[in-house]
């Protein structure tokens, strides 16, 4: 529902000044405890039948408590990840972090294979339909246990020795001390959530709406393409280390400019092997950016506003080209009839990622605690290869 993304920038407002302030852990606890209740509420929510209009009111109100929360999740879980990492190996490190969600994806996929091949029509309507959602209880749990017994760290603790930590929630010094590298941050997003969005969930209804691809073999392909997505990550994150990030960022916006029609179309041959192919193309285009976002995005801001930084430009990004991906690229397929549409769009959007990409600094061996709102100074920080 899109009210989860509307709110996601309220979240990120919230949660990531908080983070900067009380710390990167207890945030993280409370974000993930919240989203894995509501989600699993929504899978014992009574129906329309049994409770009347209270139904529908109650599903939306857990909607934007889950999508409140999931404002101040990726940033901090990020930024954890950042700040725990060697300095000389944060690209491997940060790599995980999408590892992370290409798993949820697939783990994601398959459930939904196995619910809809074991449960008839009948079944699926009256409780299947249930089972994704009460999945995330005990996933959410193991999550909050892990948290939970993390220390926090040590960029944050170094800061709060110095006497750095903010005395309240930083909210006016992130937006009004950090709105350049912000708006760089917002630009750079816009590439990977339209990729992100096009690819994970726009491309399966077009592949059984537009080019009559069935369910089941849409829905494997997709979990191929995101297993390869998992294995290459890593190393990709690690040559990040060496060869800096900005690099693979570049080479991904260019990429999406130049290769994203002919992938498409390699799509549209009616061919299952051009099919995964052209796919394929997109998705190692995305990979190049998620292999080095964990490391980049937090990189970008200073320790005392990072948190907060990072999920404000994420989430107003996320909520303005994330979220509306699909609905946009299926409705101007259905105005023009040109299939070529999520072609043009992946092409805008890289336009979009290449000026923020040559602006930001390259931070690939600048320690997290060196982090300055000076780009010069940034730079200067840099440990030698």
């Amino acid at each position: 529902m899109a009210v989860g993304f509307i709110v996601r920038p309220f979240g990120g407002a919230f949660w990531g000044p908080l983070g900067d302030k009380v710390g990167r852990r207890v945030v993280l606890a409370a974000t993930i405890l919240i989203m894995s209740g509501c989600t699993f509420l929504v899978g014992v929510l009574p129906t329309y039948a049994a409770i009347g209009i209270a139904a529908p009111v109650l599903l939306l109100l857990l909607r934007v408590i889950q999508g409140f929360s999931t404002g101040g999740e990726y940033g901090g879980a990020a930024t954890c990840i950042a700040e725990f990492a060697p300095t000389k190996r944060r690209g491997f490190f940060g790599s995980f972090l999408e590892f992370g969600t290409l798993s949820g994806y697939v783990l994601g996929q398959v459930v939904v294979l196995a619910v809809v091949a074991t449960c008839t029509s009948a079944q699926l309507s009256a409780w299947g339909w249930r089972i994704p959602f009460l999945i995330a209880l005990p996933l959410g749990l193991v999550g909050l246990y892990l948290r939970t017994r993390l220390e926090e760290t040590p960029t944050f603790k170094l800061q709060e020795r110095n006497g750095q930590r903010p005395d309240h929630a930083p909210l006016r010094e992130t937006l009004f001390g950090n709105w350049k590298m912000i708006l760089n941050l917002i630009g750079i997003v816009i590439l990977l959530n339209v990729a992100d969005y096009m690819l994970l969930t726009t491309m399966p209804s077009y592949f059984t709406q537009y080019l009559h691809v069935s369910d089941t073999e849409s829905g494997l392909i997709i979990i191929g393409v995101e297993l390869a997505q998992m294995a290459l990550i890593a190393p990709l994150g690690a040559l990040s280390d060496r060869i800096g990030r900005k690099p693979l960022l570049l080479a991904s916006a260019i990429g999406f400019v130049v290769l994203s029609y002919p992938a498409i179309k390699l799509m549209q041959m009616g061919n299952i092997f051009t099919l995964i192919l052209g796919f394929a193309i997109v998705a190692f285009l995305l990979l190049l950016i998620l292999a080095v976002i964990g490391s980049t995005f937090p990189a970008m801001f200073p320790t005392r506003v990072r948190y907060g930084s990072f999920a404000i430009g994420y989430n107003i990004s996320t909520s303005l080209f994330g979220g509306t991906t699909g609905v946009v690229v299926v409705a101007l397929i259905n105005a023009t009839g040109d299939k070529d549409i999520p072609a043009y769009y992946l092409i805008a959007a890289g336009l979009i990622g290449l000026l923020p990409i040559l602006l930001i600094p390259e931070t690939a061996r600048v320690p997290m605690s060196k982090i300055s709102a000076d780009r010069k100074q940034t730079a200067l920080a840099a440990e030698p290869v």
